[in-house]
C-alpha cells in the first residue's frame, strides 16, 4: 500500500507542475509535448493523475478519521 501510494503522489506531482506550466505558458504541455498532443498515451497519462488525485482524496479522508492508526499519514 506503501508503494502505492508513493505512485499516486509522484503522479500528483507530475500533474501540478504541468497545469503549472500550462498556467504559465499555454503553449508548453509538457504531457502532450511527450507523448503527442490527444495521443492515447496522453490520455493515459491525463487519466492516470486523475485516478491519483482520487486515490490520494480517499487515503486522506480516511486517514484523518483515524484509520491509519499510527498517525503518521495526517496531520493534526
Amino acid at each position: 500500500m506503501k508503494a502505492l501510494n508513493m505512485i499516486t503522489w509522484l503522479l500528483l506531482i507530475i500533474g501540478g507542475l504541468n497545469w503549472g506550466i500550462v498556467a504559465l505558458a499555454p503553449e508548453y504541455n509538457l504531457v502532450d509535448m511527450i507523448f503527442g498532443a490527444g495521443s492515447q498515451l496522453a490520455k493515459i497519462v491525463y487519466i492516470l493523475v486523475g485516478v491519483a488525485a482520487v486515490w490520494s482524496l480517499i487515503v486522506f479522508a480516511k486517514c484523518c478519521k483515524g484509520g491509519c492508526g499510527d498517525g503518521t499519514c495526517c496531520t493534526k
